[in-house]
């Protein structure tokens, strides 16, 4: 009973899908006798690694919460007044217990698939309508990753339309964020723009100026008028994107009203917790003359094939992976679930909420000012929104500071000795009275308390007048009841891991546990400043510290920083320290990056951002890298090779038997290997990448170590790197970092996403090395077993040594194009009707459906996914035998709604039955699409990436 007990308690057993019958039986159907021998038969011996992993003993579910509550313990919950574009908000309870904690919402996978879409983009488009309204500007896009991140994206974006290189200098405001400044400065030197950090009101504007970022509110609180500055700017042919706090544009006019071409922000304070700096979605809304330049997603407004209101993203081709080596960005990841908790805070508390909310804090603010002006204090602005500059000297600084920790409470210094004061959402009466009463004990005196203050106006040079949140999306849902359902009537229309899996190639979409998302939601997680005193942080640095040397063994890496917030940009970060590294040798030159033409679109786009000149490297007919094509062009820029980006297993689902001898040639030549961690989730504990010959790689989170995808974000990107390259890893400017050598900083906060490295250190913690290792295993036998039993209904693209593939592979269906006139997008669409997500959709391959089930899907499910494929193969053959026709069939038609099942007409050449339930076991567990097949066309030839008019809803539902 004790050893049944042990195993049921392992969580490792909870994570993997199949049973150990279920396993037996794959390995029956692959024709392996064990699962040893089957993955012998899978990974080359010349590539396994030469030791297993050495991780603490797994523990269970209840002890890693245990453990983990004596780490987060270590966390000092202080009061952080700190600013800096980050503030203590409240997270309205319906919104965290049922979005934030929700897997329904935070498993979903990016949009692509829009029509099982629907609720989260309408979600997102609520989130566009928000910061339209707040910023002026008719357009915004769906989330980018945070506030210094977008302010850098602007300046690239400025810099592609401009392109010209006798037109480089970018002017920053001194008035920013540091960690926007630094940013900005890390973007701006490998694209060889040169960074102007000055004065605002002083600067002159040049003709090889093309952009400026400036700061509203200005960092330490100050609220300019930058009419004039915009003035100049476009007189001399430079555009100007302004960094605003959100919250505070309910108040103050808008960047588009005061001369502005672009604005960007964080909208943290939007209901976000702080997270020890994230993840939070920024945002990014600009003039409609850049809508088709503006990096990121945008939700649109279109029509189904019924003429219906449908939402899908926006100008997909202008998705900056798509154009490789020619983008001008490397976006690939929103803040889809951070978008949504945003936009569901201004849905909850409206206009006048925000307002109601924005005004309280200002008139807090004002009399924190007021009081400390009594007691004989200078208040350095008078026109600030919520944050209070105070001149101190040296000694009073130290004195209040001192008193200020004794009683938990963090300011912000500056290097003169003043101190800057924001006040947020959670500030109250008392605070602001014992604020007082403390920088009145430095003078000896005392204040009285203000229990009846009036609340203040904005009373300075920039009040608002226009309106915002008008739609009635931001008026209709006052009390709890109604939000709750509204929420719950969103989620019901997308396709997440609580209705059936999701096998996308190369995304990993595995069991997200509820036991490794709860600690998220713990207050000494999520009430941390990222700029609070390290000190007060000593639980996230021991977790970061566990972390680094679980991913080490893991990797076999030296060092792992966790900066990057995203997949695309952990690959811009390897190759920036790869380009230090080359720098510090004097070997500035070496800026030639080979890439595989299988790659990963972001692959190509990192390099072009990271300053360096893509060269293709073919690929074989079987999907491996062509090494003769390798060899010729390694000696062909051997003076300049940089590196090469390559993923392992490759993009094409195999291990390549020549990765050692790939990485043997790059490093001969003077390069560096940059390994994609794509497809890590079949290497652990089979592969290290630092075995293979990888110098660098960096490691999804949201896929290989279970973060989830939240509907296309969060992502977490860290890399690691060996040994000569520790140095170089990014800086932060307000967080120092040991080391001159190391490149400037790649996020807004020092850490990245902090708050969510707890879920990947309890999903390793609780796997260990045995269960880690068989989950790898796992993996790569679910997607063996169903390649198996395709292979009879599609042909594989690709297969690798015996056969084999890695955990993931490739269905080919070009060639029923010209026997059925059927299309990739109608098997996806089809599928839907089964009650699936489709797989990748052609990529690598152009008419392919890239599958990778994962470890977390029993055998269950991966049987009805393979039946749903060869029933549509049969739908397919009914076609090409001339049973049905080409047009008007049942996959053209798809998906179908509820509606059109319910509808009095039905004008289809197949039954009702047939559409709506092709296989019996569909009846007992059917999801409805929510629109039918999107028009695309439409919705880029009449983009709308607002709420729609009321009359055009109902409209589209007449």
């Amino acid at each position: 009973m004790t050893d049944y007990y042990t195993e049921q308690n392992q969580f490792s057993r909870r994570h993997i899908g199949p049973d150990h019958q279920e396993i037996k039986e794959m390995l029956s159907e692959v024709g392996s006798p064990s699962l040893d021998a089957f993955i012998e038969s899978v990974v080359p011996a010349q590539l396994r690694t030469r030791r297993p992993l050495e991780l603490p003993p797994a523990v269970s579910e209840s002890d890693a919460l245990n453990e983990l509550k004596s780490i987060a313990s270590r966390n000092q919950i202080y009061r952080s007044l700190i600013g800096m574009g980050y503030a203590d908000t409240i997270t309205p309870a319906v919104i965290q217990r049922n979005i934030l904690e929700n897997p329904g919402w935070y498993t979903q996978y990016t949009p692509y698939q829009a029509e099982i879409a629907q609720g989260r983009m309408e979600a997102l488009l609520n989130f566009q309508t928000m910061v339209i309204d707040l910023t002026g500007f008719p357009i915004a896009n769906a989330s980018l990753l945070d506030e210094s991140t977008a302010a850098a994206e602007a300046m690239t974006m400025f810099f592609g339309i401009k392109g010209r290189p006798d037109q480089g200098v970018f002017f920053v405001s001194s008035e920013c964020h540091p960690q926007t400044a630094a940013l900005i400065a890390t973007r701006a030197k490998p694209l060889g723009i040169q960074v102007v950090v000055g004065d605002h009101r002083r600067f002159v504007f040049s003709e090889n100026v093309f952009g400026a970022v400036v700061q509203y509110p200005a960092s330490d609180g100050a609220v300019y008028d930058y009419r004039s500055f915009c003035q100049k700017a476009h007189a001399s042919g430079a555009y100007v994107v302004a960094a605003a706090d959100l919250l505070s544009l309910a108040l103050l006019v808008p960047p588009a009203e005061f001369g502005a071409d672009a604005a960007v922000g964080s909208t943290q304070r939007f209901g976000v917790p702080l997270g020890y700096g994230g993840p939070h979605a920024a945002y990014f809304a600009v003039k409609e003359e850049f809508k088709r330049h503006m990096p990121g997603r945008i939700i649109g407004v279109s029509i189904d094939s019924r003429g219906r209101r449908a939402l899908r993203m926006a100008l997909q081709t202008r998705e900056q992976h798509i154009r490789r080596e020619k983008a001008t960005s490397n976006i690939c990841t929103a803040q889809v679930l951070l978008a949504v908790m945003a936009s569901m805070y201004a849905v909850y508390h409206g206009p006048d909420g925000i307002k109601a909310i924005a005004t309280r804090v200002h008139s807090l603010a004002t009399q924190l000012a007021e009081g400390l002006k009594k007691l004989g204090y200078t208040v350095l602005h008078s026109d600030f929104f919520d944050t209070v500059h105070v001149s101190l000297d040296l000694r009073s600084k130290q004195s209040i500071e001192s008193a200020l920790r004794s009683r938990k409470v963090n300011l912000r210094w500056f290097q003169d000795s003043s101190a800057g004061i924001t006040l947020d959402e959670c500030s109250t009466q008392s605070e602001v009275d014992a604020l007082l009463e403390l920088f009145a004990l430095q003078k000896g005196t005392s204040v009285s308390p203000n229990t009846s203050a009036a609340e203040t106006a904005y009373r300075g040079s920039m009040p608002r007048t226009s309106s915002y949140l008008t739609h009635p999306v931001f008026n209709a849902h006052r009390s709890e009841t109604k939000m709750l359902r509204y929420i719950r009537s969103l989620e019901v229309k997308d396709l997440s891991l609580t209705t059936s899996m999701i096998p996308l190639g190369s995304c990993t979409m595995k069991l997200n546990a509820a036991t490794e998302l709860y600690p998220i939601s713990w207050p000494e997680f999520s009430k941390l400043h990222p700029f609070a005193p390290s000190e007060q942080a000593a639980g996230y640095q021991e977790l970061f510290r566990r972390l680094e040397s679980m991913l080490k063994e893991i990797t076999g890496f030296a060092a792992i920083s966790f900066q990057p917030n995203s997949g695309a940009q952990g690959e811009y970060t390897g190759l920036l320290v790869i380009r230090a590294y080359h720098e510090q040798r004097n070997e500035a030159h070496r800026t030639v990056c080979l890439i595989p033409s299988s790659a990963h679109g972001t692959n190509p786009a990192s390099a072009v951002m990271a300053g360096m000149e893509v060269v293709i490297i073919r690929s074989l007919d079987d999907g491996s890298i062509d090494i003769q094509d390798l060899e010729e062009k390694a000696r062909q820029h051997a003076d300049r090779l940089g590196a090469l980006m390559v993923t392992y297993p490759s993009t094409h689902g195999v291990f390549e038997e020549g990765i050692k001898d790939i990485c043997a040639i790059i490093h001969k030549s003077g390069g560096l290997v940059y390994m994609d961690g794509a497809n890590m989730n079949a290497q652990v504990g089979l592969c290290r990448p630092t075995e293979l010959g990888a110098d660098v790689c960096h490691l999804n989170l949201h896929k290989t170590f279970c973060i989830p995808h939240g509907g296309g974000g969060p992502g977490v990107g860290p890399i690691g790197v060996v040994e000569k390259l520790v140095p170089f890893l990014p800086s932060h400017p307000v967080v120092g970092f040991d080391g001159k050598q190391r490149i400037g900083p790649v996020a807004a906060a020092p850490w990245g996403s902090a708050n969510i490295l707890v879920i990947s250190w309890t999903y390793i913690a609780m796997m260990g090395a045995k269960g880690l290792t068989e989950a790898t295993k796992i993996a790569i036998l679910n997607a063996n077993y169903m390649m198996k039993r395709l292979e009879q209904y599609y042909p594989i693209v690709y297969k690798g040594v015996n056969g084999r593939c890695a955990h993931e592979f490739l269905l080919d269906l070009r060639a029923m194009k010209d026997t059925a006139g059927i299309e990739i997008e109608d098997v996806a669409k089809r599928l839907m009707d089964y009650g699936f997500h489709a797989p990748t959709t052609a990529f690598p391959v152009h008419g392919t459906l890239m599958i990778e089930p994962t470890e977390s899907e029993g055998k269950d499910e991966l049987d009805r996914y393979c039946e749903a494929l060869g029933s549509i193969r049969a739908e397919i053959a009914e076609i090409e035998a001339g049973k049905s026709g080409k047009e008007g069939n049942v996959l053209k038609n798809a998906p179908h709604t509820a509606d059109m099942i319910a509808n009095d007409a039905w004008n289809f050449p197949y039954s009702r039955e047939k559409a709506a339930y092709p296989l019996s076991w569909v009846r007992e567990r059917k999801f409805w699409p929510a629109v039918g097949r999107v028009n695309n066309v439409y919705g880029d030839r009449n983009l709308v990436c607002a709420c729609p008019p009321v009359e055009e809803y109902a409209e589209t539902s007449s």
